[in-house]
């Protein structure tokens, strides 16, 4: 794994320390890659909203209808299990 060591005002070394002492997180690292994995987080949903803005934005619609489901439940249904969809 790999280290990467941060410098950071008091103030901000002391908000760190309290909500590790808080009991949420067992140590400041800890703290930190929680933060950077809610950072990604926020990222891919924000990448999510800018492709469904696209999609919405574009003229290219299909009507879903009840049959649309049918036959997209016919194809996972007829697909074996364990193999994925090629992307």
């Amino acid at each position: 794994m790999a280290s990467l060591n941060v410098s950071m005002p008091a103030e901000l070394r002391q908000f760190v320390d309290k909500r590790t002492k808080d009991g949420q997180f067992s140590t400041p690292t800890e703290y930190v890659r929680h933060l950077i994995r809610e950072d990604q987080k926020r990222q891919a949903e924000d990448r999510l909203d800018r492709v469904l803005l696209q999609g919405l934005d574009s003229s290219d619609f299909a009507e879903v209808t009840p049959e649309f489901f049918d036959r997209l439940r016919s194809l996972i249904t007829r697909r074996p299990r364990g193999k994925r969809a090629r992307s």
